[in-house]
């Protein structure tokens, strides 16, 4: 069974910075491209980052392509999420995704940024 455990998130000023984190199991997580989507309030899940599983190929959404880094540590099932210069608009819940549909996704981190 797919499991996967973020941790991170909060409330953070506009132009100001997080980093989410999360950690899989029960998943061949070295050989597999993972994904981060997220949430605006009231609204669906959106695809936002994806990387494959070397880490040499990593795709963004264009809202926060160049102020979000995704990453990996395959050595520990570890998944990141760097997120800089925060806007309002990047407010939501935040998941890792072993999809990017968000189908198998953690339980969620609350990322609210506001002045």
């Amino acid at each position: 069974q797919v499991q996967l455990v973020e941790s991170g998130g909060g409330q953070v000023q506009p132009g100001g910075s997080l980093t989410l984190s999360c950690t899989i199991s029960g998943f061949p997580f070295t050989s597999s491209w993972m994904y981060w989507v997220r949430q605006p309030p009231g609204k669906g899940l959106w695809w936002i980052a994806s990387i494959n599983s070397d880490s040499s190929r990593r795709v963004y959404s264009r809202p926060i392509e160049g102020r979000f880094t995704i990453s990996r540590d395959n050595s520990k099932n570890l998944l990141t999420l760097e997120l800089t210069d925060l806007q309002t608009e990047d407010t939501g819940t935040y998941f890792c995704s072993t999809d990017e549909h968000g189908r198998d996704r953690g339980q969620g981190l609350r990322v609210t940024v506001s002045a």
